[in-house]
């Protein structure tokens, strides 16, 4: 059996390197597209909006369900790459832990 102390300071350096990849975590910024590249959404690590950008050619009236369509479209493409961006940096943390960390989601 491992030494207390020896567990305490792997715990601790698990701590560490999850407050780290956290910090990271809510640092990215992704950009899902839909259309082409007609619509565009930015979105931070914690899934707040930035921005969206339209391209002026579907900015007719007739079309407002169409743009609407192409706006959830991207943000949905937006959320699936910044999971997937989480999801391969808490990897990259949970590699060093010996396996400990599978599967693990950090509350945001």
């Amino acid at each position: 059996m491992k030494d207390i102390s020896q567990i305490m300071r792997q715990a601790q350096q698990m701590q560490a390197k999850i407050a780290e990849a956290q910090a990271k975590l809510e640092a990215m910024e992704v950009e899902g597209q839909a259309g082409g590249g007609l619509v565009k959404v930015r979105l931070t690590g914690k899934n707040a909006l930035l921005g969206v950008t339209i391209d002026p050619s579907l900015l007719k009236p007739e079309e407002a369900e169409i743009v609407e369509d192409l706006v959830k479209a991207a943000h949905e493409d937006a959320r699936r790459k910044l999971e997937h961006a989480q999801n391969e940096e808490l990897k990259a943390v949970g590699g060093g832990m010996g396996g400990m960390l599978p599967g693990f989601k950090l509350p945001f």
